[in-house]
């Protein structure tokens, strides 16, 4: 017999730490036009942030949607990401010694987890150092993201993307 295996993505719940080098299906909040350009030439680490430079990103989608804040809802997508995490640090309170500077220490990635009191929001999220860690899946379309939380379904939602094929999450 051979046997092949093949091995994606992992799938985490929110609350689960991301296990060392392995690759998440993630995701970043942006506007339309800004995900194009993403898609095109790839991320750019911010200079500042919660954790320092890097790229802000989550594994849940809720996290991820509503971002930019300032923009209108139906300016805003969501890109879907594939992401290696390498090595992870975790930071899980306001002042750790490491939340500014952890890629200075041999980290990869921040992730910070869901209620620990560090985001306003509760919800988990991630700062990736390397943005060539980053691969780009594709752009979710979040007007109908945004009507289905507005009714209240809290297990499943489908989503269209962009190209208007359609997919279910578990949130």
């Amino acid at each position: 017999w051979n046997l092949h295996l093949i091995s994606g993505p992992v799938i985490l719940k929110r609350n689960t730490k991301p296990i060392n080098y392995n690759d998440y299906i993630m995701y970043h909040g942006t506007t339309k036009r800004k995900a194009q350009k993403i898609k095109k030439q790839g991320f750019k680490r911010s200079k500042t942030g919660m954790l320092g430079p890097g790229v802000y990103v989550s594994r849940d989608i809720r996290k991820a949607s509503r971002y930019p804040t300032r923009a209108k809802p139906e300016n805003r997508v969501v890109l879907e990401l594939l992401v290696n995490v390498g090595k992870v640090k975790v930071i899980n309170k306001q002042g750790h010694p490491m939340q500014k500077n952890w890629h200075k220490h041999g980290y990869d990635t921040a992730w910070v987890p869901p209620k620990c009191g560090m985001v306003k929001s509760g919800l988990q999220e991630d700062c990736i150092w390397d943005p060539k860690k980053i691969e780009v899946l594709d752009i979710l379309d979040l007007i109908y993201f945004c009507i289905v939380l507005s009714v209240g379904i809290e297990h499943k939602l489908t989503v269209r993307y962009t190209n208007t094929h359609f997919r279910n999450f578990s949130i």
